[in-house]
């Protein structure tokens, strides 16, 4: 027997992996890509003090949005966006949508400029791809349906990623 059809505005993602879990599992395998490969030349200053610069930022940035939604008494649940009682507007959601995925990304970022391969940077856009399609689209139909206008004229206002 077949499930039935979702309607276009389920409350359901099109994924039921959190992108801190996708995050995690790419970082592993450029983990073992450094490891098991070739590639084993440990950075550069300047590019250690970037990585870790960056990855700073990173927590910086996804302290402020949970800070933000706290305060607003909102979810931070990315499996269920349709939970959400205020569409966050301030702190770090002004600059950027997304700002706890784009700490996710940041992160996966600063290890890749640590590693010395053009290969390792596959993780950081398929992390972009596959969150984009699968966890943002999807939320932002779901904030759409439940804030309507206020979402369209934040959506107009502030870009998804930077």
């Amino acid at each position: 027997m077949n499930p039935p059809a979702r309607p276009p505005d389920s409350r359901f993602l099109d994924t039921r992996v959190p992108a801190p879990i996708i995050a995690a599992l790419l970082g592993g395998a450029m983990k073992a890509y450094r490891m098991l490969g070739e590639v084993g030349i440990d950075p550069t200053p300047l590019r250690m003090h970037l990585g870790i610069t960056l990855a700073q930022f990173s927590a910086l940035l996804v302290l402020a949005a949970v800070a933000s939604l706290w305060r607003a008494r909102t979810t931070i649940d990315p499996l269920h966006p349709a939970r959400a009682t205020a569409l966050v507007t301030v702190g770090a959601f002004r600059f950027t949508r997304n700002p706890m995925y784009l700490s996710l990304l940041l992160l996966l970022v600063a290890y890749a400029i640590r590693i010395d391969s053009l290969l390792v940077w596959l993780a950081p856009l398929a992390y972009f791809a596959y969150v984009t399609r699968f966890q943002i689209l999807p939320e932002e139909r779901i904030l759409r349906g439940k804030f309507g206008e206020a979402f369209d004229a934040y959506r107009a206002g502030t870009r998804r990623w930077i």
